[in-house]
């Protein structure tokens, strides 16, 4: 199953008008909630800003000095990433440059693994989408309208109906929802 998981503002941007995300920052539960996500991955396909954003987890040791700062970089390091990219020579850590279509990729990592693939990255979760990839969006909605940025969904020429699967609520207010692409729904 292809997952697309992004902390996201009330308003539906994953950035803010400068690029910026800090406001999206996790508590600790809401960490440990993540770390946890990752360890049941079995590959992540991300776009060159997210793949250098969460490079830091693979190469800055300050980031290892807490238990769960350790383990998440573990879990992380560990995980196969395929880099989208077209500016990048060459990518570190667990990771490979896409060679193929995202449609393409996508069915790789897929085959490749019994467990949920991951896909970030605004642009390469649009091209998914378009596609008809991904199977759930998971949202973790932060209590901020940023009032633009980069959006979490894409335009969409057609409805795609979502059946709610779970809801959770975090400290500061951050509320998880997660969504099955209802395939079988016509609207």
């Amino acid at each position: 199953m292809l997952v697309y998981s992004m902390n996201v503002s009330v308003d539906g941007f994953i950035t803010d008008r400068a690029g910026g995300f800090a406001w999206s920052r996790p508590s600790d539960e809401e960490f440990g909630f993540h770390l946890e996500q990752v360890r049941e991955l079995g590959g992540y396909l991300l776009g060159r800003r997210l793949y250098e954003t969460m490079l830091v987890w693979e190469t800055d040791p300050t980031l290892r000095t807490t238990a769960a700062g350790a383990a998440f970089a573990e879990a992380w390091g560990g995980l196969p990433k395929v880099v989208f990219s077209r500016t990048l020579n060459d990518v570190r850590g667990n990771a490979r440059l896409a060679r193929a279509s995202v449609e393409d990729e996508v069915a790789a990592v897929l085959d490749s693994t019994a467990h949920d693939v991951s896909i970030g990255g605004a642009g390469l979760a649009a091209a998914a989408i378009e596609l008809g990839l991904v199977d759930e969006l998971r949202m973790f909605r932060n209590p901020i309208i940023v009032g633009g940025g980069t959006r979490f969904l894409p335009p969409v020429t057609a409805n795609l109906p979502l059946e709610l699967l779970e809801t959770r609520t975090f400290a500061p207010r951050v509320v998880y929802e997660r969504y099955r692409l209802d395939r079988g729904v016509s609207v």
